[in-house]
């Protein structure tokens, strides 16, 4: 990331981001010990915002911010409102309410989000609209429009969108129409000729044609909507009035009733593989009439209007947003204009791994004669996901030696790879077993079309455990050498989704260690025989036995810190909500053991806090790449020990979902661990430090750092891309 601009080196707050306390004297067993997760989470929404708001960070990078911003939001309100409304007590242990009252709560992510997103409109049209339109790449209005360029976009209109298009009359003949989720519509007021009173229409803005049209002389795009609003005479040709606003609607999960935000739903325990399927696809149609949980209207819509409108939704006034730009920003990720290179991040191109750039191409046996060699370590998207993980499942597909296969499928890309080189296998022969997570929140579908395909193609095809999730990332393949049967895993912190491979940062590791692949083994046997397995040599898998070692090595630590023995914890993960093991972490930091916590998303432990957790450091990292990797090392009296794994420290990953973390053992590779999270640490860019009142204040290098009058920048994520192309 280039360097920030002036002006972001002061706390980035939200008002109501957590309720004012004295923060002296609290104890474990404080309820105001605790952040509430859901304020948390949006706190993580404001670092999002800090991208966008940050004139170092190239345009159409805080572009596609701005659309990461609008996902964010519209997440929230899908996941969390629902179970806010209705005040759920299951999610109390898992960083919840701790004394908010739903209404308070409320209210209170109502004040960030508003907040949010007026600073969030204000960046987008008075920093980013014009710099798009100085590079030549303007959103523009209608309004701007030249009369040729009207003239065009009225034949783009009538000949590629008109046809698509159904107004839909609300009268005492038409009842009010189903609103799709996320879907843009028109709400036109129709004052015909002779009457006095207008009548309502509603026109939905089709998902099918580029929400930004753009205009064919190249001069810019335009929103598809004010395309649609500036030809609506073609539909009411003999009225004497129109007036047409946008809006908005977003539905919240229909399994939400049950408390949880994961996906989890009691109506799936105790049914075969083609119930589960059959019940997922009920759940799916559900979904799309799930109870609205938010209506952003156009701010120019008259109050009377949007009231209705709320009123047909079920909605109240305080679940109405005003938008006084462009709504749907989440459709900004959408913007990509071919060229500008100067306006993006430089380019980067994953690199193979040092030890996997001598494997000769069409050589499927070479990838594991590699691992024989010893454990790899894998650090996506520095070293490139498609020469390592994707070709060792496409060696095992094509190599003769290989026997078996077995895969977690949690999520993947529509083409997958991945996909088409299990179906290869099971078409040569090969025994291909493949779990598929098909409760895995917005991607049921495909899961369920993939499970299907492979089935067909003569692959095992298991569809989870009853009342878990499936979330474990791990690879086995069987493989007959000169001395015996061999395997060789991989252990991943990542979806098999070489798409976002490419996106998000994360580890794997190689191994063909025998207790380890004995235990991933052991681990599909346990998946698809639903047999318990009561030990594993190596491998930690929740929900039987990872939070009770998690709890067991933060108590070791305490316990080397009082005897006067090295101790220190060190763990990055996606969020931290638990609140057991948040409680374990304050007893051990009461008990002098140092920790250090990259928590990118949401965290309800307070850090830094006198007698409770001043021991204790959280910061996280948002940059240009989505941190994902779970990583954890526990001095242990100096006997250090890291594991790898799918598992952050939340209630669900402990509780109630398959999950596994890999220890790490051959001190090359944990080097490797122990200069990642060293470069964390030391970033002084793109690292944000919470406070002990939930705020985040982002670093900044020391002055004269290097010559450096404001320091010298050390971006983690730049300095991996930098690390990875050095490597050899």
């Amino acid at each position: 990331m280039s360097k920030r601009g002036a002006g972001l080196e002061e706390p980035q707050t939200a008002a109501g981001q957590q309720q004012p306390i004295e923060v002296q004297g609290l104890s474990p067993d404080s309820p105001e010990a605790y952040f509430n997760r859901d304020l948390s989470w949006l706190a993580f929404a404001q670092r999002v915002l800090a991208q966008v708001e940050d004139p170092g960070v190239p345009l159409l990078e805080r572009l596609r911010f701005a659309g990461i911003m609008g996902v964010l939001h519209d997440e929230f309100f899908q996941k969390r409102a629902t179970l806010i409304q209705r005040g759920w007590p299951a999610s109390i242990a898992d960083g919840g309410y701790q004394g908010w009252t739903p209404q308070r709560l409320k209210a209170a992510c109502r004040e960030v989000i508003d907040e949010q997103s007026r600073r969030l409109g204000d960046v987008f049209q008075q920093q980013i609209r014009p710099a798009l339109r100085e590079a030549g790449i303007a959103i523009l209005d209608y309004s701007e429009l030249s009369a040729e360029q009207k003239k065009d976009l009225a034949h783009y209109f009538q000949t590629q969108v008109q046809p698509i298009l159904t107004p839909l009359a609300v009268d005492a003949e038409h009842p009010f129409p189903f609103i799709s989720n996320l879907g843009l519509n028109l709400g036109i007021q129709v004052l015909e000729r002779g009457k006095r009173v207008p009548r309502f229409v509603r026109l939905k803005v089709p998902g099918n044609r580029p929400r930004w049209v753009p205009l064919p002389d190249g001069a810019g795009y335009v929103p598809l909507e004010q395309v649609i609003s500036a030809h609506l005479a073609d539909f009411f040709p003999d009225v004497s009035g129109l007036e047409v606003y946008t809006f908005r609607v977003t539905r919240g999960e229909p399994n939400e009733r049950h408390g949880d935000d994961d996906g989890h739903d009691p109506e799936l325990e105790h049914l075969t593989p083609g119930l589960i399927v059959s019940q997922v696809e009920r759940r799916l149609l559900a979904r799309r009439f799930a109870k609205a949980t938010r209506l952003q209207v156009s701010h120019r819509m008259p109050e009377g209007l949007r009231n209705w409108l709320a009123e047909q939704l079920e909605l109240g006034p305080d679940d109405i947003y005003l938008n006084d730009n462009v709504m749907g920003k989440s459709d900004l990720t959408q913007f990509r204009p071919d060229g500008h290179p100067e306006l993006r991040f430089p380019a980067h191109e994953p690199q193979t791994h040092p030890r996997l750039r001598r494997l000769l191409p069409g050589d499927h046996s070479a990838i594991f004669e590699e691992i024989r060699r010893g454990d790899i370590l894998l650090h996506h998207p520095y070293q490139s996901f498609d020469t390592s993980v994707l070709r060792f499942l496409e060696s095992a597909a094509r190599d003769p030696r290989v026997l078996a296969m077995k895969l977690t499928i949690y999520r993947t890309s529509s083409d997958s790879p991945i996909i088409r080189a299990l179906l290869e296998a099971a078409r040569s022969g090969k025994q291909v077993a493949v779990l598929v997570e098909i409760t895995a929140r917005f991607d049921e579908a495909p899961n369920i079309a993939w499970g299907q395909r492979l089935e067909s193609a003569g692959a095992h095809v298991t569809y989870g455990i009853e009342n878990l999730k499936t979330h474990l990332k791990l690879a086995l393949v069987v493989r007959e050498e000169e001395d015996g049967i061999r395997r060789y895993v991989h252990c991943g912190t990542g979806n098999y989704h070489s798409g976002t491979a490419r996106a998000y940062v994360d580890l794997g590791l190689f191994s063909c260690d025998p207790q380890l692949s004995a235990d991933v083994a052991d681990v599909f046997n346990e998946l698809t025989s639903a047999t318990d397995y009561p030990s594993y040599r190596r491998l930690v898998v929740a929900p039987d036995q990872l939070r009770q070692r998690f709890t067991d090595m933060i108590r070791r630590e305490a316990e080397h810190a009082l005897a006067g023995r090295p101790c220190g914890i060190r763990a990055k993960m996606n969020q931290l909500s638990d609140m057991q093991i948040i409680r374990e972490l304050y007893l051990a930091s009461q008990a002098g053991v140092p920790i250090e916590l990259d928590v990118r998303g949401l965290c309800c432990l307070r850090p830094g806090v006198p007698g409770l957790s001043e021991s204790i450091r959280v910061f996280s990292v948002v940059g240009r790449f989505l941190e994902h990797s779970r990583l954890y090392r526990f001095e242990n009296g100096g006997q250090a020990e890291y594991f790898i794994g799918s598992a952050d420290w939340m209630q669900r990953n402990l509780d109630r979902r398959i999950e596994s973390v890999t220890p790490v053992a051959e001190p090359e590779l944990r080097r490797q661990l122990d200069a990642i999270l060293q470069t964390y640490e030391a970033d002084n860019c793109s690292a944000w430090d919470l406070q002990p009142d939930g705020s985040y204040l982002r670093r900044s290098p020391a002055p004269g750092g290097n010559g450096h009058p404001d320091g010298e920048l050390l971006c983690a994520q730049e300095r991996f891309i930098n690390l990875a192309g050095l490597q050899d």
